[in-house]
């Protein structure tokens, strides 16, 4: 298995809208927000580029959860905002906006909803042009089980890694007792430690 570290990956987070979270109904949305937010944090913490995108922001899918909006004020000023393209790989604009923000980065962390309709195929086809890719499942959800199901089963087949919070924090982490050791262990227990036993 491929280590991630901060200076080769690139963070991507796709339509946690206020409209597509409704959709998500596998998971608690509690829960989805709480596992975005910390990844939002841990760009932030660790100086991690992160890509915003949203889809059809005028219809139901509406506007980006203000908690993300709070704590990534710049992505979301820039986001990009598709008009419809399922998958977010095909859209040039956030195509563009990845590889600048990347800047060569190779290495991919992906989370957003739904992840059977809009991660299942930007994750295979960024796989598909050479990137490393893992989805953070518990920051996103699908209308049902079975859906997240076969969702996991297809990336996976197709090499896209899937993770969760708590372990993509530790994968980050090289010495809890280094510097950024200890600004992912704040995240954890702020933001992560907290919520156990709360979500199953």
């Amino acid at each position: 298995m491929k280590h991630f570290k901060k200076d080769d990956t690139i963070i991507l987070l796709i339509d946690h809208q206020v409209g597509t979270i409704t959709m998500a109904t596998n998971r608690p949305k509690e829960m989805i927000i709480s596992r975005a937010k910390a990844l939002a944090k841990i760009g932030r913490a660790l100086g991690m580029p992160i890509v915003l995108t949203t889809s059809m922001e005028d219809h139901m899918q509406g506007q980006t959860v203000p908690e993300l909006q709070e704590i990534l004020p710049e992505e979301y000023a820039n986001r990009v905002k598709r008009s419809g393209i399922t998958n977010a790989w095909d859209d040039q604009n956030f195509k563009d906006a990845v590889l600048k923000a990347g800047n060569g980065r190779k290495n991919v962390i992906m989370a957003g909803l739904t992840n059977d309709v809009c991660i299942v195929y930007p994750s295979i086809s960024m796989v598909e042009e050479g990137f490393d890719v893992q989805v953070v499942i518990d920051a996103g959800g699908s209308p049902t089980e079975i859906a997240d199901d076969v969702a996991r089963a297809t990336w996976e087949k197709h090499g896209v890694r899937t993770n969760v919070i708590n372990q993509l924090i530790t994968e980050l982490t090289d010495r809890w007792e280094s510097e950024d050791g200890g600004k992912l262990m704040q995240i954890l227990l702020t933001d992560i430690i907290p919520t156990f036993g709360q979500f199953k």
